[in-house]
């Protein structure tokens, strides 16, 4: 809106026309009755002017009577309210938006680059990974103060709206290698068909939320349509414990003889209470301690001297039937029969999906919404403790939480935890940053929807880079072994540089696993395969692919 057509401008004008015409009458009359020194109205006007504007006095000046000085005085200090008022209310703003930075609206330098349409925290955690690797991008953002915030924090920019062909071609279309849809469904559609006409040729990938949706991007000419909702669901519905299964940490294969596999110390376990010097990772089970998850806190390697307590997540590489001694050993001596019993709170596309991967066993899933729709046995706020009561979690083997925000995940994960100490919470968080959070709020388990998205438009868009488990705790990829070329990895010294763990190589296509990491020397053309936390693997690229 222009600042001359605001209401605040406005009120402020108003505010001066009233003010001006009061003073105006009272000083006209006092210098009637009180001076007795009659005058036009207009001589009147012109003083009230002089005196707002604080510009002098004219002939009227001095006054005779205390009671005119007093008026006097009172003008004096309203024309400077006034004066003051109108420099907050139009010189500030001004101001402010002629020395405000400006979003480019062009990216005419780039080639090779990839465009991100638009931004969100969903493609936070892939624009950190493109600038890892120093893989060129553009942000096309619709909205101008978002776009002026990316600018000022050196991210890659071009404002305007993605849905126009024009400005895709202001952000390089032509010489773009990918475009990635990150927008809502219906809009992310109509960037595809503009894509597609400026640049026929141009890669496209697409986020969908409602996995339903996503053949319309295909239809559109999407080459690439990702569900991150519906993978994390299903997921999640791979962490709750079955009748039939107890464990159901399933494991990322690393050649045929190497698994790497992410599982849980269970209450009353025989390794519950123990060191990890004592459990004997590498003596007792033969299999190597990556790290260990700590109430969320991610440490590599394990402290010898920790407490494997209940709820703790261990990160262990080694050959699967080695993997299998373990996570029978980790899993509760106790192993009920009977059908378990799972609550899905959010019956949005992560919570339907959990419910369908869980409706494949013989366990029974209570569903609560806030919406009264198919599939929904309870309609309440998963916030509210009289809520979560009726639901009646006791007995349950887990909660799942896929609120649509964050906010209402944390404040729902206190109430389940108050409730029921016991009971698996397993939360999405929308975004990487509430996390920690959500484990302080009494989490057994939080993914990140940001992360899992940030990986698998990684693994997608990076010709020379595949994600090998986008949906667990920790980033396992296969990457270029880039500057590893003609060294050991302990040469390099990975692992304390880096917080990864290199755990094969691959050469010529043959998947490595048992190598001395001492002796083997890297070569040009190699891969490895590393495991870490997403900031580990970013520091890994940062390094020796940069």
């Amino acid at each position: 809106m222009s600042l001359w057509r605001s209401r605040r401008a406005g009120s402020y004008l108003a505010l001066v026309a009233g003010t001006t015409v009061a003073a105006t009458l009272l000083y006209n009359y006092g210098m009637a009755t009180l001076e007795n020194d009659p005058q036009p109205l207009y001589r009147s006007l012109e003083v009230v002017f002089q005196t707002f504007t604080t510009t002098g006095y004219g002939e009227d000046a001095p006054w005779s009577t205390p009671q005119m000085n007093f008026l006097m005085i009172g003008l004096q200090l309203t024309g400077i309210g006034l004066i003051l008022t109108g420099v907050d209310i139009f010189a500030v703003p001004w101001l402010r938006s002629a020395l405000a930075t400006t979003p480019p609206t062009t990216a005419s330098d780039l080639e090779d680059h990839v465009i991100v349409c638009e931004y969100s925290p969903r493609g936070e955690a892939f624009i950190e990974e493109l600038e890892s690797r120093g893989q060129k991008y553009v942000v096309v953002e619709s909205d101008e103060g978002a776009a002026r915030e990316l600018h000022e924090t050196d991210r890659r920019v071009v404002h305007g709206d993605p849905e126009s062909i024009d400005v895709l071609e202001d952000a390089g279309i032509e010489r773009a290698r990918a475009v990635v849809a990150d927008a809502a469904d219906d809009t992310n559609a109509s960037i595809v068909l503009s894509a597609q006409e400026a640049n026929p040729e141009i890669r496209v990938v697409t986020l969908v939320e409602d996995q339903r949706l996503g053949e319309y991007h295909r239809i559109a000419g999407a080459d690439e349509v990702l569900s991150p909702r519906q993978l994390l669901g299903e997921s999640f519905a791979h962490r709750v414990p079955t009748a039939v299964t107890t464990a159901v940490d399933e494991g990322v294969e690393i050649g045929n003889d190497l698994e790497l596999v992410e599982l849980s110390i269970a209450e009353g376990s025989d390794l519950c209470g123990q060191t990890a010097d004592a459990v004997g990772l590498r003596n007792r089970f033969g299999v190597d301690g990556i790290g260990a998850w700590f109430n969320g806190d991610f440490e590599s390697p394990i402290p010898p001297d920790r407490d494997l307590e209940t709820g703790t997540r261990l990160l262990v590489a080694g050959e699967p039937d080695r993997i299998d001694e373990l996570r029978a050993e980790a899993a509760s001596t106790v192993h009920p029969f009977a059908a378990r019993r799972v609550v899905i709170a959010g019956y949005g596309e992560a919570g339907m999906a959990a419910g369908e991967a869980l409706a494949a066993t013989n366990t029974r899933v209570t569903v609560l919404d806030s919406d009264d729709k198919d599939g929904v046995d309870i309609v309440g706020d998963a916030r509210d403790p009289a809520t979560i009561d009726e639901v009646g979690i006791d007995g349950a083997s887990a909660v799942i939480i896929t609120l649509d925000d964050d906010t209402s995940a944390i404040f729902a994960t206190l109430v389940v935890r108050d409730l029921d100490p016991s009971v698996d919470i397993i939360v999405r968080a929308n975004d990487a940053e509430n996390v920690q959070k959500l484990y302080r709020a009494g989490a057994d388990y939080v993914q990140s929807l940001a992360t899992v998205s940030g990986r698998m438009l990684a693994s997608t868009v990076l010709e020379d880079e595949e994600v090998l488990a986008v949906d667990r705790q920790v980033d396992v990829v296969r990457l270029p072994a880039g500057e590893l070329a003609g060294r050991t990895v302990v040469d390099a010294d990975v692992r304390s540089r880096t917080g990864c763990t290199v755990l094969a190589a691959v050469r010529d296509g043959e998947t490595i696993t048992e190598f001395d990491p001492a002796a083997f020397v890297f070569e040009a053309g190699d891969e490895v395969v590393i495991a870490g936390t997403d900031e580990s693997v970013r520091s890994f690229e940062t390094l020796f692919l940069d």
